[in-house]
């Protein structure tokens, strides 16, 4: 009777590097019964076919170049691979700052993932601004489901109609729940992919910029923060600057959904990266 397939390991369910290389390792022998150590230090461009085995069992650490290899040998994509070395540096940096950086980023990334992904018929809700505010302002103290509490407390203020719509779509995609008599936001964070590029979330975004202009006039500066940076670049940096802003807001997502004072009110921010010439040559 042939054995049940090994699944390709998921790295973003490992806190250890370790862990992840030995399952790895396992699902490859699986997949290639002639896959060895040997094979794996040759991809790798190491010189020790031995190395492998020794990180698994905690004998030997993953330096700077080490990492580099294995990556080579994995083909991990660039977002697993970012996670892999997010893993190695929480666990081999020199000082604990950047160790706590590293856990950090491990945490971001690891919760961006395990937040609903909304599909395509949950993408309409981006389409009205007020909507995914409601939602988030569903996690805050002293909320009430009442449409005319709520249109009277967003800003710019909408109507008691749309606040009223707000809660029929919330209600129905779930993401609002009655709980000891009251509603409030289900837990958990809803997500967008990266790079999502659906009408909805287009008009999402512009809705947004509007709303940003809007706050850069009319609320008073204690109350927002507005900062842009204009700089030159070479077009080949684009896919690592756009990683960044990714991993920034993964890192802020964890920031503000870990908090444990209760919520009182509800932000937007905007992370915007375009063109303002064409290229040079």
């Amino acid at each position: 009777m042939p054995s049940a397939p090994i699944p390709q390991p998921d790295i973003y369910r490992f806190q250890s590097y370790r862990e992840f290389l030995s399952a790895w390792f396992a699902w490859m022998k699986f997949v290639y019964p002639r896959y060895s150590n040997r094979v794996f230090a040759r991809r790798a461009g190491l010189s020790s076919p031995s190395l492998l085995l020794a990180v698994i069992e905690g004998k030997r650490n993953l330096t700077a170049t080490t990492t580099q290899g294995f990556l080579k040998a994995m083909n991990l994509d660039f977002e697993a691979a970012e996670f892999f070395i997010a893993l190695v540096q929480a666990e081999h940096s020199e000082s604990q700052a950047q160790r706590s950086a590293a856990e950090e980023r491990v945490r971001a990334t690891v919760r961006f993932r395990e937040a609903v992904r909304l599909g395509n018929e949950s993408l309409q809700l981006l389409t009205r601004w007020y909507i995914a505010a409601i939602h988030e302002f569903g996690s805050c103290e002293g909320f009430q489901a009442d449409p005319e509490w709520l249109a009277s407390r967003m800003r710019p203020a909408i109507t008691v109609e749309q606040a009223a719509e707000g809660l029929t779509v919330l209600r129905a995609l779930g993401m609002l729940e009655e709980r000891n008599g009251r509603t409030v936001a289900v837990p958990g964070s809803f997500v967008t992919p990266h790079e999502v590029a659906s009408m909805a979330a287009l008009s999402y975004h512009v809705t947004m910029l509007d709303r940003a202009r809007d706050a850069l006039l009319r609320i008073p500066a204690a109350e927002r923060h507005f900062c842009a940076l204009t700089v030159s670049i070479t077009p080949a940096m684009l896919p690592e600057l756009k990683r960044e802003m990714d991993l920034f807001q993964e890192r802020l997502l964890e920031r503000c959904d870990s908090g444990k004072s209760p919520r009182k009110v509800v932000y937007q921010l905007n992370m915007n990266l375009f063109p303002l010439t064409t290229p040079s040559e």
